[in-house]
């Protein structure tokens, strides 16, 4: 398996990253190898991978811009394609829809959303169409001043788009065809007020979306109508049930490649918190919380085969690797520590 790594680099988000590294990680050791580090850009942030895993976009934190990048599939050897204004600031996450020739990119700054057309060889393409979110800030001073778009994803049958909403307290549904985004009948729903959705994941099998709420550390369940795009709350909890002393906010969110665990992120407890997922109601029992070794856990996620969990640690510099139980869904420290400069991207292909 490979990794691409990014984070950030600039003083202005306490960056001591050096771009993008790329590792191989050995199937039977575990042990990451390192292959090749990318130069020169600002605050690779988050990555979108096609499905060959042949071409990468990055969005860059605090910036403006989106990167493309062609890889070499058996070497995993990264070139940098170009670069394109996103048409907003601070782009923080984008979603490939089922052609590969459009991408969705939040932009968090300018509480936006654009779509970028996609060139046949990867390059990144102007913008083509920006949407900008209507709403009312939250109570939270200094994090919900205006609307900031958190992510983007597709439902699993790339009709719809959804966009989580922190600085609105809503999250938002589009009609997606051909390229174009229009707000679905529902358009958004509210959050609790001061909750700030910030990622979101589809179930695989099950009529469910979640949403992990950032500063009220808790997880909103939704119902999802596959037709239609409407989603009906039907269940919220808590990341810290059993309380935590200093302030907490969640950050990824992630489910077992088997459909019955839930995983989320808490920086500040600086944990995974595990949940069990009913497979009839969708609706989530918490299960347990595992440590992730490191400091300010702001990405996380599972490897190719379902069977490890990788935890970017913000704050530590570095990447933590746990074994996930495939029976409960448990995580156990491998005792795998790579040094990474303020990690908070990794994204994965197979090797040959």
């Amino acid at each position: 398996m490979f990794a691409f790594v990014g984070g950030y680099t600039t003083p202005d988000r306490d960056g001591r990253g050096n771009g993008i590294n790329v590792y191989r990680i050995d199937a039977a050791s575990g042990a990451w190898t390192h292959l090749q580090n990318i130069g020169g850009l600002e605050n690779p942030s988050l990555f979108t991978l096609n499905r060959a895993g042949t071409r990468m976009w990055s969005v860059h934190g605090g910036r403006n811009l989106i990167s493309a990048f062609s890889i070499d599939p058996k070497t995993a050897h990264v070139t940098l394609l170009n670069q394109q204004d996103c048409g907003g600031t601070n782009p923080v996450d984008s979603a490939l829809d089922a052609t590969e020739r459009h991408l969705v990119v939040g932009n968090y700054g300018s509480g936006t959303v654009a779509v970028m057309p996609i060139a046949e060889d990867g390059r990144i393409l102007p913008v083509a169409q920006s949407f900008t979110l209507e709403g009312t800030p939250g109570p939270d001073p200094v994090h919900q001043t205006q609307s900031h778009p958190h992510a983007v994803i597709f439902n699993p049958s790339c009709r719809f788009v959804v966009v989580p909403d922190k600085g609105f307290d809503r999250t938002f549904f589009f009609r997606y065809e051909n390229g174009r985004i229009a707000p679905t009948a529902q358009g958004s729903i509210a959050s609790k007020r001061g909750a700030a959705p910030r990622h979101t994941i589809f179930h695989q099998t099950l009529p469910n979306l979640y949403v992990n709420n950032e500063l009220d550390s808790t997880i909103t369940v939704f119902h999802w109508n596959s037709d239609t795009g409407e989603a009906t709350e039907s269940q919220v909890v808590t990341t810290i049930p059993g309380g935590h002393q200093g302030r907490n906010t969640t950050a990824e969110i992630a489910i077992s490649h088997s459909g019955e665990f839930l995983y989320v992120s808490n920086r500040g407890q600086d944990s995974i918190v595990q949940y069990e997922i009913d497979q009839r109601s969708g609706h989530l029992t918490f299960v347990g919380y595992t440590p992730t070794g490191g400091l300010r856990p702001r990405f996380f996620t599972l490897d190719i085969d379902g069977e490890q969990i990788f935890a970017a640690n913000q704050d530590s510099d570095d990447i933590t690797v746990f074994r996930i139980d495939p029976v409960n869904g448990g995580l156990t420290p491998t005792g795998s520590r790579i040094q990474v400069g303020s990690p908070s991207a990794i994204g994965l292909i197979p090797s040959p």
